[in-house]
C-alpha cells in the first residue's frame, strides 16, 4: 500500500496540517524571531498544499492512464487540453476551479507561484518637485496581502474533502 499513489497526497495534506499547527504555535510564541517563523510555516504550508494537489492529479492521471500522468507540476496535468484526450470529471472539476482565480484551488496556485517570485522593492512615493507635498499620490495594491493561517487551513480542508470525494469514483468495483 505504500506505494499507492494515494498516500502522496494523504502525506502532503498531512504535513500541512503539521505546518499550520506550527505556524500556531508560532504566532502564540514570544520569540525573538516569531515573524521568521511565521513566514516559514506559511510558506511550508503553501509547499505541502501544492504538493497534496500533485498527489491528488497524479492519482486522476494514473487512474485515466493519462500521457503526462508523472508531471512534476500540477499545472501540466491542469491543462483542458489533458480533457480532450481523456475527459475525467474529475479532471474537469480540479480544471474548473483552477483556471477560477476566485476559487480556493485558483487562489492556491496563484500564492504557490508568488513564491518562486524575486522580491520586490518598495516602491517609492511619487511626488512633483514643484508642487506642494500637501498632497502625494502613493501606490497602493501592489503588494499581495499575506495569506492567514485559517485560509490556509480551509484550503486544506477542501482538498482533502475533494480527494476523498473523488477517491470515491476513481476505486474500481
Amino acid at each position: 500500500m505504500a506505494g499507492e499513489l494515494y498516500t502522496r497526497t494523504n502525506q502532503k495534506i498531512f504535513y500541512a496540517g503539521l505546518s499550520l499547527e506550527s505556524w500556531r504555535k508560532a504566532e502564540e510564541g514570544r520569540a525573538m524571531n516569531a515573524q521568521a517563523l511565521v513566514q516559514a510555516e506559511r510558506e511550508a504550508t503553501l509547499f505541502h498544499l501544492y504538493g497534496a494537489l500533485l498527489g491528488l492529479c497524479h492519482e486522476i492521471a494514473g487512474f485515466y492512464r493519462l500521457p503526462d500522468s508523472s508531471a512534476a507540476r500540477a499545472e501540466v496535468l491542469l491543462d483542458r487540453q489533458n480533457l480532450d484526450g481523456a475527459p475525467s470529471p474529475e479532471l474537469a472539476e480540479l480544471i474548473e476551479l483552477a483556471e477560477n482565480r476566485q476559487t480556493w484551488l485558483g487562489q492556491l496556485l496563484a500564492a504557490h507561484a508568488e513564491l518562486f517570485k524575486p522580491p520586490r522593492p518598495p516602491r517609492e512615493q511619487k511626488s512633483d518637485p514643484g508642487a506642494s507635498t500637501l498632497i502625494e499620490a502613493v501606490s497602493v495594491g501592489d503588494e499581495p496581502p499575506l495569506l492567514e493561517r485559517e485560509t490556509l487551513e480551509s484550503w486544506r480542508q477542501e482538498l482533502k474533502a475533494l480527494a476523498q470525494r473523488f477517491r470515491v469514483g476513481l476505486s474500481e468495483w
